[in-house]
C-alpha cells in the first residue's frame, strides 16, 4: 500500500478503529488532583456540583479541538504558534515546563506509589513511587507511539470500566442526579466549583494532544472531521468518568470532612471495602492504579515532545515562517517517505531523553523532603497561568491568515474559547488571592 493510500481519512465505521490521540490526551489529564477534587466536592455537596464538573468536561473539549484544528489546519505545532505571537510566550512556556515538570514528576510518582502501597504493601509509599517513576521512564525511553497508544488505551479501558462500575455498585439517586445538573451554587462552593470547571480534563498535557495525532499520521484539514471524532470521544469518556466519581464520592463519603490530599482516595477504598468487601476495595485501588499511570505515562511521553519542540522553536530566528518544515522535528513516523517518521526520531533525541530524566531523577529529591515553599508557590501560579495562556494564544492563532480558511474559528469555537479564557482568568485571580491575600 502506498504512503498515500496509508495516510488518507478514514470514513464510516473505520473512524472508530483510528480513535487514538483523543483517548491518550483526555486520559492524561485525569490524574489523581481531578479524582480528589470531584471526590471532595463529592462529600461536600452531594451531586449539586454536577453540572460544574460537566461544564469543565465541555470547556476542555473546547479546548482540546482548538489545538487538534491548529496542528492540522496551519500544518505546525503548537509552539511554532506561540513562537510567531513572540518571545514572551516561548518564554513563558519555557520557565513554565521546566519548574512544572520538577514538582509535577514527585507528584504523579506519588500518585502511582500511593495505589501500589496499598495494593501489595512491601515497600513505603515513597520506594513503590520511586519504581513507578523508573518504570514509567524506560516504556517511555524503549516504545514508539504506536506500541505506546496500545498500551495506554488498555489503560484507558481499566481506568474506565472499574470506576463506572463502581458508580452502578453504589446505586445513586438518580433524582438528586438530575437535581445536580441545575446551576445551583450552595454556600461555600465557589472554590470546589472553580476547582472542578478548571482542573477537570487536564493542563499542560493538552497542548500535546498534536503531537500524537502528527504521530499517528493525521496531517492537514481533510483530518478535521476525525480529530473532531476522537476529541469528542475521549473527553465524553472523561465526562462520564467524572460524573461516575463524584457519584461514589457523594454516595459514600458524602458529610465526611475530607482534606483535598491523594490519601483520601484511600479513605475511599475502604469505605468501600467495608460495605462491600474487599473485591470493592481491590476493583477501586485498580481503577486508581490505572488513572495515575496513565497520567504519568501521558505526561511522560508528551510533555516530553513539548519540550523537545520548545528547544526547535527557541533556536528559529524571530519573526521567521515556520512552515511544515519547522514542525517535523516531532512530527513524522515510521517511514522516511510519509507521516510518523521524525516522531521517532524526536524520541530518541537528547531534548525529549533528557527530560524524561528531568521529570523522574531529580524529583525524588523532593520525595525525601518536603516541598520547598518558594518552588512549591511558583509552581502553583504558573500552573494557574497557564490555562488562559492556551486559551488566549489559541484565540488569537485559530482567528489569524496563519491556518486555512477551514480552520478558522467560527462563533461557536470563540464563545467556548472566550468563556473558557474568561472562566480561567476568573481561576487565576482566586488563586493568587488565596495565595497572597
Amino acid at each position: 500500500m502506498s504512503t498515500a493510500e496509508t495516510f488518507i481519512p478514514p470514513t464510516g465505521k473505520a473512524k472508530i478503529r483510528g480513535l487514538g490521540p483523543g483517548l491518550l490526551a483526555a486520559a492524561t489529564g485525569v490524574g489523581a488532583g481531578d479524582l480528589v477534587a470531584t471526590m471532595v466536592a463529592g462529600a461536600q455537596y452531594g451531586t449539586a456540583l454536577l453540572w460544574a464538573a460537566l461544564l469543565g468536561t465541555v470547556l476542555k473539549l473546547g479546548l482540546g479541538e482548538g489545538v487538534g484544528r491548529w496542528h492540522l489546519a496551519s500544518g505546525t505545532t503548537l509552539l511554532d504558534g506561540w513562537r510567531r505571537l513572540g518571545r514572551w510566550a516561548t518564554g513563558f512556556f519555557g520557565a513554565y515546563i521546566v519548574i512544572w515538570g520538577f514538582v509535577y514528576g514527585a507528584t504523579a510518582m506519588s500518585a502511582v506509589g500511593l495505589p501500589l502501597n496499598a495494593l501489595f504493601g512491601g515497600l513505603s509509599v515513597r520506594y513503590w513511587a520511586m519504581i513507578a517513576g523508573v518504570v514509567g521512564l524506560v516504556l517511555v525511553w524503549l516504545q514508539r507511539y504506536h506500541v505506546f497508544e496500545k498500551f495506554m488505551t488498555v489503560l484507558v479501558l481499566i481506568k474506565f470500566v472499574s470506576v463506572v462500575s463502581i458508580a452502578v455498585l453504589v446505586s445513586p439517586d438518580l433524582g438528586e442526579l438530575v437535581k445536580g445538573l441545575r446551576f445551583e451554587l450552595p454556600e461555600g462552593s465557589t472554590v470546589y466549583v472553580l476547582g472542578l470547571i478548571g482542573g477537570v480534563g487536564g493542563t499542560i498535557t493538552m497542548a500535546a494532544y498534536g503531537y500524537w495525532m502528527f504521530a499517528k499520521g493525521w496531517k492537514g484539514t481533510g483530518w478535521l472531521s476525525m480529530m473532531r471524532l476522537d476529541n469528542a470521544v475521549g473527553y465524553l469518556m472523561t465526562g462520564v468518568f467524572v460524573v461516575s466519581m463524584l457519584i461514589v464520592g457523594s454516595t459514600i463519603l458524602f458529610g465526611q470532612e475530607l482534606t483535598e490530599s491523594d490519601r483520601g482516595l484511600l479513605v475511599l477504598g475502604t469505605e468501600l471495602g467495608e460495605r462491600y468487601g474487599d473485591w470493592a476495595r481491590i476493583l477501586f485501588l485498580i481503577g486508581f492504579l490505572a488513572v495515575t499511570s496513565t497520567s504519568l505515562l501521558g505526561v511522560w511521553n508528551g510533555v516530553s515532545l513539548l519540550f523537545t519542540d520548545w528547544t526547535r522553536a527557541i533556536r528559529l530566528p524571530h519573526g521567521k515562517k515556520a512552515e511544515l518544515e519547522n514542525a517535523q522535528a516531532v512530527v513524522d513516523g515510521d517511514r522516511a517517505d510519509g507521516p510518523g517518521y521524525k516522531a521517532a526520531v524526536a524520541e530518541k533525541s537528547l531534548p525529549f531523553r533528557g527530560y524524561l530524566l528531568w521529570l523522574t531523577l531529580p524529583p525524588m529529591a523532593l520525595l525525601f523532603l518536603d516541598r520547598p515553599f518558594a518552588l512549591t508557590l511558583v509552581y502553583g501560579v504558573l500552573g494557574s497561568v497557564f490555562m488562559p495562556f492556551l486559551a488566549i494564544t489559541l484565540m488569537l492563532l485559530l482567528n489569524s491568515k496563519r491556518v486555512a480558511a477551514e480552520g478558522r474559528s467560527g462563533w461557536l469555537s470563540n464563545v467556548v474559547l472566550g468563556a473558557s479564557s474568561a472562566l480561567f482568568l476568573v481561576l487565576l485571580i482566586t488563586d493568587l488571592v488565596e495565595r497572597f491575600g
